[in-house]
């Protein structure tokens, strides 16, 4: 992870953003502490890999209500 000082980014934010762009973290500090991460935004999933996620269902009621309504008997 690269560092930076807040006023170097600020005066060469391009570079940074840059590094950011090409996968690289960049860790800004003021007055020696870190105050921020500048970090890849991850790819999206494109939506055919996405899984579209379904509760599990037996008798008509969703397991996780039946789970739920147990632990509320205390059984």
């Amino acid at each position: 992870m690269k560092q930076a000082t807040f006023a170097g980014v600020r005066h060469h934010a391009k570079q940074y953003f840059d590094l950011v762009e090409a996968g690289e973290s960049v860790r800004v500090l003021r007055n020696g502490k870190p105050i921020a991460d500048i970090v890849p935004v991850m790819a999206e999933l494109p939506s055919w890999k996405r899984r579209n996620v379904q509760p599990l269902v037996l008798d008509g009621i969703a397991l996780s209500r039946m789970i739920l309504e147990e632990r509320d008997a205390g059984r």
